[in-house]
C-alpha cells in the first residue's frame, strides 16, 4: 500500500487531498477510473475536495510516475495505479468496461518489429476495441458484471 513516504519519495508533499486521491485509486473496484469517478468517489465518501484539485493531483501522479494515463475511445482520460508492470488492454465499445491482459507472443512480436526495423522500442501500449460474446448472441454485454483483469 502507497502512503505519505511513497508521495515523498516521488517527490512531491503528502497532502491531505493527494492522500485521499490516492487512497481512493488503491481501494477502487474499477482500475481504471476518471477524474470524474475519483471526485465522486470522494464526495461519496464525504470528502471536500474541488474536482479541479483531483484533475491537478491526478496530473502530479502521472508526471510522478505514480499513475497511468490512458486515452481510450471516446476522448475521455482515465488513469491507473502504476504498479511496474506492463499489460495491454481491451475496451468494450458497448459498455466502456476495460480488461486488462499479456500475452508473450504479442510483446514477443512487437520487440521483432521493432527491431527490424530498427527501432528501439522505449514503451509501447496495445488497446483493443471491440464487443463482448454476450452481445452478439442476445443482444447484452456479457462483461458488464465481470473483474476487468485478464490474464
Amino acid at each position: 500500500m502507497r502512503d505519505s513516504a511513497d508521495l515523498k519519495k516521488a517527490g512531491l508533499k503528502a497532502t491531505l487531498p493527494r492522500l485521499k486521491i490516492l487512497t481512493i485509486l488503491e481501494g477502487a473496484k474499477e482500475r481504471h477510473m476518471s477524474a470524474e469517478d475519483v471526485y465522486k468517489a470522494l464526495l461519496d465518501s464525504g470528502e471536500e475536495v474541488g474536482l479541479a484539485t483531483v484533475y491537478r493531483v491526478l496530473t502530479q501522479f502521472e508526471t510522478a510516475g505514480l499513475v497511468i494515463r490512458h486515452n481510450f475511445e471516446g476522448g475521455r482520460a482515465v488513469f491507473e495505479l502504476n504498479q511496474g508492470h506492463h499489460h495491454d488492454h481491451m475496451v468494450c465499445v458497448e459498455c466502456g468496461k476495460v480488461f486488462e491482459f499479456y500475452d508473450p507472443a504479442i510483446e514477443a512480436r512487437q520487440r521483432k518489429v521493432a527491431e527490424t526495423n530498427g527501432f528501439v522500442m522505449e514503451e509501447h501500449s496495445l488497446y483493443i476495441y471491440g464487443t463482448c460474446d454476450g452481445l452478439k448472441k442476445s443482444g447484452v454485454c456479457s462483461k458488464k458484471t465481470r473483474s476487468s483483469t485478464l490474464v
